[in-house]
């Protein structure tokens, strides 16, 4: 899905994420990408086994350069999480032991709690292909761990980072059905600019005599107005409605604008219709 805008304001915050042994520079930029995709920005490495940089990462990034050239790399899973408050493993199968198990949304909650008292607090991930060992499951807090298909339960390594980062960005929401950043904010026009609209299109149909019955356009006028009422237009759209019908009053198919035949009124300076 495309959707890139440098335009907006890039979200950093969130959970550190941490990868042991990863193996695939691929899968390591995957990572940063699915972490760019939900706000998360700081990325540890823990002794990846093709070294760092690697640019078969950079490539797989997708531009996800800020993490990238964020990323940190470590000896030890010791070292990488010398410094965090809390660390949430992440893990695909049941593990003995009494560490609390948490399912990814109660996690992601539990986190933006922890996120916002001031605490640093990392998300684990493990090897692609046999995740984490007991020993290192047994640094972190709590675990959490995913609702998948018992029989198949393997999640690729960036799928689970995605899955993980989504649950994230939707504990900063107003409400889980929200979104961060609406397509185009804006403010309904005052009344009076909608009115004078309305009114516009109201005289331009009764010169034109769409209007065939007096005693029903009050009736076909309310109708009009009850439509273009509803989608709520910002100002910009009904200035820019404005002038579709102002252009509509002043030339037609007989007289079309640049010709030297009459116009129906107005002045081409007189044009609105820029939004």
């Amino acid at each position: 899905m495309a959707g890139s805008n440098s335009k907006r304001e890039m979200l950093t915050e969130g959970p550190i994420v941490i990868l042991v042994e990863p193996q695939l520079g691929e899968n390591i930029g995957m990572v940063a990408r699915a972490m760019a995709n939900f706000g998360l920005s700081e990325l540890r490495l823990v002794a990846p086994r093709d070294g760092w940089p690697n640019e078969k990462a950079v490539s797989a990034a997708s531009k996800a350069d800020h993490i990238i050239e964020g990323t940190v790399v470590y000896d030890t899973l010791r070292e990488a999480i010398a410094d965090v408050n809390f660390v949430m493993a992440t893990t695909a199968r049941e593990r003995d032991g009494h560490k609390p198990v948490q399912g990814p949304v109660t996690a992601a909650k539990d986190m933006r709690a922890r996120h916002n008292k001031g605490e640093r607090v990392a998300l684990l991930f493990g090897r692609e292909r046999i995740g984490l060992r007991n020993d290192e499951v047994g640094l972190a807090d709590e675990l959490v761990t995913f609702p998948v298909n018992p029989a198949f339960a393997s999640l690729n390594i960036a799928q689970a980072v995605l899955l993980m980062s989504y649950e994230w960005l939707k504990t900063g929401l107003a409400s889980e059905t929200d979104i961060p950043h609406e397509v185009r904010s804006f403010e309904p026009a005052p009344k009076h600019l909608l009115h004078g609209f309305l009114d516009q299109i109201e005289e331009a149909l009764d010169v034109r005599g769409y209007f065939r019955s007096e005693k029903k356009k009050p009736a076909v006028v309310d109708n009009l107005r009850a439509v273009l009422t509803r989608p709520a237009f910002s100002s910009e759209e009904v200035h820019f409605l404005r002038g579709v019908i102002s252009s509509l009053d002043r030339f037609s198919r007989s007289a079309p604008k640049g010709s030297s035949g009459p116009g129906l009124g107005g002045s081409d300076e007189d044009d609105e219709g820029k939004i």
